[in-house]
C-alpha cells in the first residue's frame, strides 16, 4: 500500500476530487493548511497597502492506494490540480506498513475500502 499526500491549490478540489473518484479512489482525506514554497509567499494588496501573506493557503489530499495504483493516480492528480503556474503544489507518495479499521478489526487494503 501507499499514502499519496498532494498539496493543491484549494480552487482545484473539486476537480482533483472527481478526477480520484473516476481513477477509482474510494476514500479520501481532505485537510485545509497553509504553507510556502518557491514563492516564499506573496504580496497582496488591501484598500492601498501593501502587506506580505507568508502562508498560502492550501488544501491537503490524502488517499491509500495499492501499489499498482500509483502511475494512474499520480496522473490523473497532475492533470487536475495543474495550472501551469506557480504554487501548483506537490505530490508526495510513502509505504503504508499496515492499516486497521477500528469499528471491525479489519486490516490493509480491506480496512482502506
Amino acid at each position: 500500500m501507499k499514502k499519496i499526500e498532494a498539496i493543491i491549490r484549494p480552487s482545484k478540489l473539486e476537480e482533483v476530487k472527481v478526477a480520484l473518484v473516476n481513477a477509482g479512489i474510494v476514500g479520501m482525506t481532505i485537510t485545509e493548511v497553509r504553507g510556502f514554497g518557491r514563492q516564499k509567499g506573496q504580496t497582496q494588496h488591501y484598500r492601498g497597502t501593501e502587506y506580505q501573506v507568508e502562508f498560502l493557503h492550501k488544501i491537503k489530499v490524502e488517499v491509500i492506494i495499492e501499489d499498482n495504483q500509483i502511475d494512474g493516480v499520480v496522473e490523473s492528480l497532475i492533470a487536475a490540480a495543474r495550472t501551469g503556474e506557480i504554487g501548483d503544489g506537490k505530490i508526495f507518495i510513502t509505504p503504508v506498513e499496515q492499516s486497521i479499521r477500528i469499528r471491525t478489526g479489519i486490516t490493509n487494503l480491506a480496512a482502506v475500502r
